[in-house]
């Protein structure tokens, strides 16, 4: 995903970041659930409640941009237009540093 983000914008950049973010989004929170189920976390079915429990487990910090990124990732998945996918691509730069310090929470 940071690779994508590190080139010249394009439309092909564009939507080959989008997609990795759909991507990534979806092994960070499953990642999450996991983890927390291990740690006997239950009713974890949706994205937003295992970034909440995520929360109070001290696994990523009360930033508002994490549920932001649920929101973008629920947008993503029914980009018909320009301007949406532009939207959300503007948005990664921002979420990348919060993934990458998860990463290395639970490395």
């Amino acid at each position: 995903f940071d690779e994508v983000l590190a080139q010249p914008e394009s439309v092909i950049i564009r939507d080959s970041a989008i997609q990795r973010f759909e991507f990534t989004f979806e092994l960070v929170w499953k990642t999450l659930k996991a983890y927390l189920e291990d740690k006997g976390e239950k009713d974890l079915f949706f994205p937003k409640d295992t970034i909440r429990s995520a929360f109070r487990a001290k696994l990523v910090e009360d930033d508002p941009l994490w549920l932001e990124m649920v929101d973008t990732r629920n947008e993503t998945s029914h980009i018909y237009s320009e301007a949406l996918a532009q939207k959300s691509y503007k948005k990664f730069s921002a979420y990348l540093p919060l993934i990458r310090k998860l990463i290395d929470k639970l490395s």
